[in-house]
């Protein structure tokens, strides 16, 4: 999210000058690559470019051709990273000799500098309310089909679907499978096929940024939150003293808020499906913050202080009620095992055991992982009858 942010304002200031840009997205990845399917880069009219959609490696010539690429209307370019260097029939795939042994899809569209664009209300309406968008977007289609490369569906969870496709029967069998995305909340790809009509859909979950709920504002949560502001997280602190919750000393929070405790926990919506941790060194609010997030429905609560510190503030918490359902998502000692005592090093344990659990992971070392460092994007296609996407790219 941290990349969509800056994006997004990079765009508005494209904008406000009243010039157009390229947005380069990528849609597809076969075999090996750094960025995975949806990481996008904004090239403006004078070749400055914003985000990134590899190591490096491809920046440099996505700034050289994002603008005579997209001048007829979007299109997909795909670039090879394995060693050899090869072109495609009409898809001038370059080969940039890293050995990766992979393929990257690039969509290539003008972003227009005065009129609507669907594309920016949605990323723009996920970072402004905080919640996620499934975008469908075209990325190979058949020749002479009413579909074209580029077109997209929208939906919102609880809304009904905006922008659409000038086929009906595709149009209703990608908003369903939309509204599965945003329940999986994971992207994918999607072939379909509506009589003489094929189609490769990128399905892609946009989320909001992670939100991270520190309880405790003490000198070790002022790299914690400079850090995750870096990875792009919504971050929030609080804390009951006043001379500690300042926003003068977290000016990259978003929020800083001084809060009394003794009697009810009053964060429990600002607490559904965030990141909290508990770090106040104070063992009255740690008790009171911790209790708070048991009883709320977090998606990761960490306990920073030694394990029998912790189990004897959980004696007394389970003392008082038995009513913890956020008991399994507790981790204590905060953090991975990866040595360092200074704030900044515990900082990078607590975001690292944030970021596996955000991802599924265990958070150790990929030397140790049997399968692949990324996980398969592709899911099964709901139709019987495919065709390669170099086969259905429109020229």
């Amino acid at each position: 999210m941290s990349s969509l942010n800056a994006l997004l304002d990079a765009i508005q200031c494209e904008q406000i000058e009243g010039r157009e840009s390229v947005l380069a997205t990528v849609v597809k990845v076969e075999g090996s690559a750094y960025r995975r399917p949806g990481a996008r880069m904004l090239v403006s009219q004078y070749g400055h470019p914003e985000g990134t959609i590899s190591g490096g490696c491809l920046e440099g010539e996505v700034v050289r051709k994002a603008w005579w690429l997209s001048e007829s209307g979007p299109v997909i370019r795909s670039y090879s990273t394995a060693e050899a260097t090869d072109e495609e029939g009409g898809e001038e795939a370059l080969g940039f000799g890293l050995g990766c042994n992979g393929k990257v899809y690039v969509l290539f569209e003008r972003i227009p500098a005065k009129k609507q664009c669907a594309l920016l209300d949605a990323l723009r309406k996920v970072r402004n309310t905080q919640r996620p968008v499934a975008i469908a977007t075209v990325i190979a289609c058949s020749r002479n089909s009413r579909v074209d490369v580029g077109d997209r569906v929208f939906l919102e969870s609880g809304a009904a679907p905006f922008s659409g496709l000038y086929h009906p029967a595709l149009d209703e069998r990608i908003t369903t499978d939309l509204r599965l995305t945003l329940d999986r909340q994971k992207s994918s790809l999607q072939h379909y096929a509506e009589g003489s009509t094929e189609v490769e859909v990128f399905l892609e979950y946009v989320a909001p940024a992670p939100r991270l709920i520190i309880f405790g504002a003490g000198h070790d949560a002022q790299p914690l939150v400079r850090m995750a502001k870096i990875l792009g997280w919504h971050v929030t602190v609080v804390d009951s003293r006043p001379h500690f919750a300042r926003p003068e000393r977290f000016p990259a929070a978003d929020s800083v808020l001084s809060a009394r405790i003794g009697g009810p926990f009053e964060f429990l919506e600002l607490v559904e499906g965030a990141f909290v941790t508990v770090m106040s060194h104070s063992l009255s609010q740690d008790a009171h913050w911790l209790k708070g997030a048991l009883q709320a429905n977090p998606r990761y609560i960490g306990q920073l202080g030694p394990r029998d510190r912790t189990e004897r503030l959980l004696a007394e918490i389970i003392r008082q009620t038995d009513r913890l359902p956020a008991r399994d998502r507790l981790h204590y000692p905060i953090g991975l095992d990866i040595g360092g005592d200074t704030p900044e090093s515990v900082a990078v344990a607590v975001l690292g055991e944030i970021q596996a659990v955000m991802h599924g992971r265990v958070g150790g070392s990929l030397k140790l992982r049997a399968s692949t460092i990324h996980e398969s994007d592709r899911i099964e296609s709901s139709c019987s009858r495919r065709s390669s996407a170099s086969e259905w790219q429109r020229s």
